[in-house]
């Protein structure tokens, strides 16, 4: 996503049109202990959840800001200041707004580049995981919405999903800043069907707006010159000084329960023997994997186990794994040589080394935080030659919480190297995803260069 924060993006007044019409769960703090709020910028706080901050304060309950930068490139074509100024400047008046939401909250500087978050995101991490740790009772996590079209929201969001993903008894709630400027409220990119709305008291809202006005740097010209613009003017202000501020609650992934449903209505599973698509793509993905034999595979989502038979042919050792017990019964009678395990991904994760890891038709079940997980765990326990082989369908599944499309995307993100093998077609995405130390089947027989 890119976007100009100077054009005049979309109109406050059809997102007011459009929010009117959602029905969405109101926002809660009942039973919440403390909350955590990341900011990306000097602002942030304030536009996506100061009327929050400013409610937790009348409730007595516990708040805490990670400021992760100084904002201090928020005019890089200024002719009149220049990023030490700015940090100056932003750091007092942060600390100005956070006073006026709620005097009692407390902040942490982290220091990272603007713009840098993604080289930095351990940064985050640590601080965010070190927050949630330390919290007495059960913590709100409140952070950009990933999707909000800003390199360093992204990441924050991203960071927030994974460190709330992995802590019991943790919520996250993820705001909007520059969605309302490029999103369309006809056609929304954003996940409205989790959205979550806080209604704002009078003095909530007034809190709000006022802290939104102690950022002069940002709401108001520094000077006339070209670059010296307002970053936050009237009209992008308007989309965030509503009676109420909007929040998307996480995705979540497919849960154990829906899969032993699933089976109980359908032993099993999906049509893998009769359907001559399950047949062809079977052998498109073992026909796609770079070496003729594997020391030890792991076959994750493994359902009956029609898939990991083949792979027993393949490779000396099988693990196959799956979130529901049933299948696995079926797997054991069809695939004898192969082992298996319940486990729910990515975090009942097996131990041990693989030459070979499979993740066909599961990704897409997956949250996003647990995803990215999934791909952490693959990497950091793939051999260096080693390969991911991921197959997705394409077409839409309404018990999917995406895309086998954006699966395959984020893979080809967050994997170190090119995709040795991609092939596309209508029904499926096939992506072989190599380690360090793999290369092309004529290469390593030493019929290429």
């Amino acid at each position: 996503m890119s976007f100009d924060h100077r054009e005049p993006g979309t109109d406050p007044a059809a997102w007011t049109a459009f929010t009117a019409s959602v029905s969405a769960p109101r926002v809660s703090l009942d039973g919440i202990a403390s909350l955590v709020v990341v900011a990306p910028h000097p602002d942030d706080e304030t536009l996506g959840a100061g009327g929050l901050i400013a409610t937790a304060a009348g409730s007595g309950l516990p708040v805490h800001v990670l400021l992760v930068t100084r904002g201090e490139r928020s005019h890089p074509d200024s002719p009149t200041t220049s990023p030490s100024r700015l940090i100056a400047v932003r750091d007092a008046e942060f600390r100005a707004a956070l006073g006026i939401l709620n005097a009692d909250a407390t902040a942490e500087v982290l220091d990272v580049p603007d713009g840098g978050l993604r080289e930095h995101a351990e940064v985050l991490r640590a601080a965010l995981s070190h927050a949630v740790d330390g919290a007495d009772g059960p913590v709100l996590v409140v952070a950009p919405w990933r999707g909000d079209g800003h390199r360093d929201h992204r990441i924050a969001g991203e960071v927030a999903e994974e460190v709330v993903g992995r802590s019991a008894g943790t919520g996250l709630l993820a705001y909007p800043i520059w969605t309302w400027h490029w999103d369309d409220p006809v056609d929304p990119a954003a996940p409205w069907h989790r959205a979550r709305g806080l209604t704002l008291t009078t003095t909530a809202r007034e809190r709000k707006g006022a802290a939104l006005a102690a950022y002069s740097s940002q709401t108001r010209p520094l000077s006339p010159a070209p670059g010296d613009e307002a970053v936050v003017d009237d009209r992008h202000a308007a989309h965030h000084l509503g009676e109420t501020e909007w929040f998307f609650a996480p995705e979540r992934s497919r849960s154990r329960e829906s899969f032993d449903a699933h089976y109980r209505r359908k032993p099993e599973g999906w049509d893998f023997d009769g359907s001559w698509y399950e047949r062809r793509k079977r052998a498109v993905t073992l026909a796609a994997l770079p070496r003729e034999r594997y020391r030890s595979a792991l076959e994750l989502g493994c359902s009956t186990g029609v898939l990991t038979a083949a792979l027993t042919e393949r490779a000396d050792a099988v693990l196959g794994t799956d979130i529901s017990e049933a299948p696995l019964t079926r797997a054991r009678t069809r695939a004898p040589l192969a082992r298996f395990v319940r486990a729910a991904l990515p975090d009942e994760w097996p131990v041990g080394r693989w030459d070979l890891v499979v993740l066909s038709e599961v990704g897409y079940y997956l949250s996003p935080a647990d995803l990215d997980r999934t791909i952490d765990r693959v990497l950091a326990s793939l051999d260096d030659d080693g390969v991911l082989v991921a197959c997705h369908w394409r077409h839409p599944d309404d018990e999917a919480v995406t895309s086998g499309d954006a699966v395959d995307a984020r893979l080809a993100e967050r994997w170190p190297r090119p995709a040795l093998v991609r092939h596309v077609e209508p029904d499926f995405v096939l992506s072989v995803l190599p380690g360090p130390a793999v290369v092309a089947p004529a290469t390593a027989e030493g019929l290429a260069p």
